[in-house]
């Protein structure tokens, strides 16, 4: 019968897995084949399986065998990976490291603001037994509901794997190391324990969850629901590839996604430094870039608490206590909640808001708990327009389920310009986030850029404009050179409250800061504005 199929940590079909099945039939063993696929000479009924393969951890499950419903067995790859549990917390709160090991290794903490700071060692970390710091996931579909690391055989109080979090607030990371030299990094959002800044900025972790791919489903790949069966061939089978009109949302229901992951894109390498490109396909809009924006702001002086999107989303942020809210480099996904909340304190409350990043809160997001969180994609295409019932046109998948994010950011992400970068335009060098930097109407500026997987400027990789639904006091102050006029438009305008709104459009705009003194000017000049009294 066929008994099921057996896939890597990515859902790809794993052959010649051995497997050992104990049962009513006595011991029957079987290989899969290449497509991942397990049939053995066995009856329905209750088993005892033991399976495992060259480079992968073996492991032990229980399975009742059916004619009806193919079992989906998983191994993991033998390697070095972790993360923190909690990914972000407040200063004095603990979080357990959960790696993942086939032999021993070494801990230590690390701060990642203007430079690299070492913090301190938390241990080596080994045990008796062989392989005993590997770690298993579950059969089927864990991103669903995490990988479970630390659940089994992880009882001893004398072994702890808790870490309490420094009293300064940033962003951490976590460097673990093994005998045969492998290195793995990982984040850690340590907020303050109470307000001690008059700007807060938030870490991107919804995105980061978005993107995370491990386990085998994402919000690109596998977006709703897993297929059947394991992939063979990615070109082949992913609609996002096989799709001529890149339609990788076309579904209204969507299954959750778990931050209880470790997320191999926010590796950030050892050797790499604030001001070093930022190569990976990645990190370019992820915490890597993020970090270029947060080590910018302490060289230049400007203090900052660091928080997490899922702690705001949670009441975790007290932002009537804070002058500025910044948000950067790809802050897609956000929950209604946060979104009305924000909205809220800048037009009610007298908030200052500075979106330094693109194609922002585009998306809207579920929490089904404190760490499954399902992405409301809805039946959508990017590159398509999207109708709405009275025949006019959706602006983003936000605006399909609430309204546009132009209505809080003056500006809202569309498809022109789309994997491309360039330099801005100045079109209003009167305005006051120019004064200082020696720039006049026609001038550009932002040539330069750490981005590397779309390189070319300041204004790129995804880009915002105004439309419609953004207010009626916007001001455009510059506007990226982007082919097919898809370039970012720098935007400002004022509230009734005295809330104010700056917002650049693009996800390039960080790793431009370091590099380009103009981008560099206008921020620092909005920051002081924007903390005065």
């Amino acid at each position: 019968m066929l008994v099921g199929y057996v896939s890597n940590e990515r859902y790809v079909a794993l052959p010649d897995v051995m497997f050992e099945f104990r049962g009513q039939d006595g011991v029957v063993t079987a290989r899969s084949t290449i497509s991942g696929a397990v049939y053995a000479d066995i009856s329905a009924g209750d088993y005892g399986v033991v399976l495992g393969r060259d480079g992968y951890g073996s492991k032990i499950v229980s399975l009742t065998a059916n004619e009806t419903e193919p079992h989906h067995f998983r191994l993991l790859s033998d390697g070095l990976l972790g993360y923190m549990s909690p990914r972000c917390v407040k200063a004095g709160e603990k979080s357990e490291f959960r790696v993942h090991a086939v032999e021993e290794y070494e801990l230590e903490l690390w701060r990642y603001g203007e430079e690299k700071e070492f913090i301190r060692r938390i241990g080596t970390f080994d045990e008796h037994g062989p392989r005993a710091t590997m770690q298993i996931t579950p059969d089927g579909d864990y991103t669903q509901t995490g990988v479970e690391w630390n659940k089994f055989g992880y009882h001893s109080k004398a072994l702890s794997q808790f870490v309490e979090a420094p009293s300064r607030s940033g962003l951490y990371y976590l460097h673990a190391r093994n005998k045969s030299g492998k290195f793995f990094s990982f984040p850690w959002v340590v907020a303050p324990a109470a307000p001690e800044s008059k700007i807060a900025v938030l870490a991107s972790d919804i995105t980061w969850n978005a993107y995370n791919s491990f386990g085998g489903r994402s919000n690109y790949i596998h977006a709703d629901c897993f297929p059947p069966t394991p992939t063979v061939n990615s070109r082949l089978e992913l609609k996002r590839y096989t799709e001529e009109e890149h339609r990788t949302y076309d579904t209204d229901v969507y299954q959750p996604l778990s931050l209880d992951r470790p997320d191999p894109y926010n590796h950030i390498d050892e050797d790499e430094g604030l001001t070093d490109p930022i190569a990976g396909r990645q990190g370019c809009h992820l915490a890597a870039a993020e970090w270029r924006l947060l080590g910018w702001m302490e060289r230049e002086g400007f203090d900052y608490d660091f928080y997490s999107e899922t702690q705001f989303h949670f009441g975790g942020v007290p932002l009537d206590e804070y002058k500025v809210l910044i948000i950067s480099t790809h802050p897609e996904y956000w929950s209604k909640t946060m979104y009305e909340t924000l909205k809220s304190w800048v037009f009610e409350r007298g908030g200052r808001l500075m979106y330094l990043g693109g194609n922002g809160l585009n998306c809207e997001v579920e929490f089904l708990d404190d760490h499954r969180i399902v992405y409301q994609n809805t039946n959508w295409s990017h590159s398509e327009p999207q109708y709405a019932p009275d025949g006019g046109e959706y602006e983003s998948r936000f605006d399909k389920r609430h309204e546009s994010e132009a209505n809080l950011l003056g500006v809202v992400f569309s498809f022109p310009g789309i994997m491309t970068s360039a330099p801005y335009r100045v079109i209003d060098a009167d305005h006051w986030c120019f004064e200082g930097t020696g720039v006049s109407n026609g001038d550009t500026f932002g040539e330069k850029s750490l981005h590397l997987r779309v390189p070319g400027g300041a204004s790129g990789h995804e880009t915002d404009k105004t439309s419609p639904q953004s207010p009626k006091n916007v001001r455009i102050l510059a506007r990226g050179l982007n082919p097919d006029e898809g370039g970012a438009e720098i935007v400002h305008f004022e509230t009734p409250s005295g809330g104010e709104v700056f917002s650049v459009g693009s996800i390039t705009w960080p790793s431009s800061i370091l590099v380009d003194d103009v981008v560099a000017g206008v921020t620092a000049n909005v920051i002081r504005r924007f903390t005065r009294d």
